[in-house]
């Protein structure tokens, strides 16, 4: 099976994880090796007992790494081990890397590790499926700090959909396919307690 990029977006509770983590299970060859990249950080008690739960609901042969910065570093020293990595997600990442870097610069280093990101993903044999927030459909943030990290984001969702073979987006649990307008997605898709018309799980983060 051809690997692919498949880049997931979505708002909050809309079904993202679900259906990555599902897509994970199905484009993986049997035996093959997953890899759940995990870009939160335990700020706080509630963050701290929503990143429990998401390790408890995983696949226990799922490998995990946790990276919350340096994604490009991390995922190059294993890339080759692995037949599918799931990165959930791009949101929190950004996030993270604004609240690290200058205001000035933070755009320009998030975009710098998304194009280290995708030229490993051109290297590797595995299938990556991206997970990420559309933050563009709402009010423009109050704050200079939030209309930065609305920016970056909807930069870096761009390289992402760009390189994409496959670009879903996610609302209320239902999957549209924006790189084949009209298409749908077949009920082996979903999980199987979920068909296509009913409500998927809800995301574990925002």
């Amino acid at each position: 099976m051809a690997k692919e990029l498949i880049l997931i977006l979505g708002g909050a509770r809309a079904g993202k994880s679900s259906l990555a983590e599902h897509l994970a299970e199905q484009l993986s060859p049997p035996g093959g090796r997953v890899l759940f990249v995990a870009t939160a950080q335990a700020g706080d008690e509630d963050m701290a007992r929503r990143i429990a739960a998401h390790k408890v609901g995983r696949p226990a042969a799922w490998d995990t790494l946790e990276e919350p910065l340096e994604l490009p570093r991390a995922l190059g020293e294993v890339v080759q081990a692995y037949d599918a990595i799931l990165i959930d997600c791009l949101t929190l990442w950004v996030s993270n890397l604004l609240l690290q870097e200058e205001e000035e610069t933070a755009e320009s280093r998030a975009l710098d590790l998304v194009d280290r990101l995708l030229a490993l993903y051109q290297q590797g044999r595995a299938t990556w499926i991206v997970v990420t927030n559309e933050v563009g459909f709402g009010v423009v943030p109050p704050t200079a700090l939030g209309r930065a990290f609305r920016d970056i984001l909807g930069r870096v969702n761009q390289r992402f959909a760009a390189q994409a073979d496959r670009a879903y987006l996610v609302v209320a649990g239902l999957a549209l396919d924006l790189k084949a307008p009209g298409a749908t997605l077949p009920a082996s898709t979903f999980p199987p307690s979920s068909p296509p018309q009913g409500e998927m799980k809800e995301d574990r983060f925002p």
